[in-house]
């Protein structure tokens, strides 16, 4: 993650608070459905619906927040349904498994410290760009 100041304005109290609660928005979903990937998209989904029409800032930063939780959605979606079908299943644990499980594990992790660390600096008018989302984001969402 790196901190650029790209917007030539310094966002006001109202929208930077928007804009950190984009974040927040998915890691409130983590503590309400952990076991379900899909709770903490439509958390972040909803909110950036409904923040679409706001500044460049809110938008930028929900539309980051968004992409950041699609990633998480189809590594974590994959890692649930092999774990169910190891439980329920005839599959058994080898050391494929146990490799993606730890590399789901460095990632959410990952992405949990820096959803923080975003929310924090975005809260402060700070503008944050994640390495692979913010580039992308750029590209989606235009001022």
């Amino acid at each position: 993650m790196s901190i650029t100041k790209s917007f030539l304005y310094k966002p006001g109290e109202h929208e930077a608070e928007r804009a950190s609660n984009s974040y927040l928005m998915s890691l409130i979903a983590i503590i309400a459905g952990m076991p379900f990937p899909i709770i903490n998209l439509l958390a972040t989904l909803i909110f950036y619906l409904g923040n679409r029409n706001g500044t460049y800032f809110v938008r930028w930063h929900c539309t980051q927040a968004l992409l950041g939780q699609v990633s998480l959605l189809v590594m974590n979606s994959f890692s649930f349904w092999w774990t169910i079908s190891i439980m329920f299943g005839e599959e058994t644990i080898n050391n494929q498994y146990i490799a993606y499980m730890i590399t789901v594990f460095i990632f959410n992790t990952v992405e949990f410290i820096g959803t923080i660390y975003s929310a924090i600096k975005t809260r402060k008018g700070d503008h944050v760009s994640f390495w692979l989302y913010g580039n992308l984001t750029s590209l989606i969402c235009k001022p």
